[in-house]
């Protein structure tokens, strides 16, 4: 099916973000998505049209939420001043694009962290590794086989051994800490979604190996907090360079971590 969408949508953006570790890149313009337990290939056209594989009621059921295509992107673009914030007005110009994805709180709570210290393509291999230990075997609309993202219940279940084979290193026990919880119930993610963001992180930082930055990621984007605001390395350098008196959180206050993806985009961009 093809869709019109008019609104910021650049999918080379999103799949460069950093918050999705199952977006591959299958041709220009191309992208084969895991989401959970579904698959999508989608196109960009030119001039806003994009092709999608599923059919429109998939597409309205599920991608439709995913890409987050009912929240105004431009209009949160908007609200900064350029002349009063020119760096961040700068960045969300050239960084335009890049949405907050709605994924599933429990892989997001996995891959996050397991992201601790890692780059991007070691992620990606061992999200992949961690699906084909104990996910859903499903094929595309390519017939071409998939991992869905595991349950709590199959990955609580897994072994040291097995956990380790997915090269994870230490965060092994991390990620067994945190499955075993979700399935028994003492974390919710689905409810933590419904709290504030603050409230969310406390109890997510309650995880064993779970620190605030992975906690505020989860918040971002798993739970679709979209105040979060994780600060990382990077995060640190702008906050210190661009903002010496102090970022203004409250003006910007409920889209806090749409315009940190901008500013991390933009500021590993021209420091590159």
């Amino acid at each position: 099916m093809i869709v019109q969408i008019t609104d910021d949508l650049d999918l080379k953006k999103i799949a460069e973000s950093g918050q999705c570790f199952r977006w591959e890149m299958t041709g220009p313009g191309t992208f084969r998505i895991i989401a959970g337990k579904e698959c999508l290939y989608i196109s960009e056209l030119g001039e806003g049209r994009y092709e999608l594989s599923c059919p429109e009621e998939e597409y309205g059921s599920f991608w439709r939420n995913y890409f987050d295509l009912d929240e105004d992107y431009r209009g949160i673009r908007g609200r900064i001043d350029p002349e009063e914030d020119p760096f961040l007005w700068q960045a969300a110009e050239q960084e335009k694009g890049i949405r907050i994805l709605r994924q599933d709180p429990f892989e997001m709570l996995i891959t996050f962290i397991i992201s601790q210290n890692r780059n991007i393509p070691s992620i990606r291999r061992s999200a992949e590794l961690l699906a084909k230990a104990c996910g859903e075997q499903r094929t595309d609309c390519r017939g071409i086989p998939y991992y869905a993202f595991p349950e709590p219940p199959q990955l609580a279940a897994l072994s040291e051994e097995t956990l380790l084979s997915c090269r994870l290193g230490y965060r092994w026990k991390y990620v067994q800490a945190a499955a075993q919880a979700v399935f028994r119930g003492d974390i919710e993610p689905e409810r933590l979604a419904r709290t504030d963001e603050d409230a969310a992180i406390k109890e997510l930082t309650g995880l064993y190996g779970v620190g605030i930055k992975v906690a505020s990621c989860v918040a971002l984007f798993g739970l679709h907090h979209l105040n979060a605001f994780p600060i990382d390395v990077w995060m640190k350098r702008i906050l210190e360079e661009q903002y010496p008196e102090g970022y203004p959180y409250e003006k910007y206050t409920p889209y806090n971590g749409v315009y940190q993806q901008y500013m991390f985009a933009y500021y590993r961009l021209i420091s590159s």
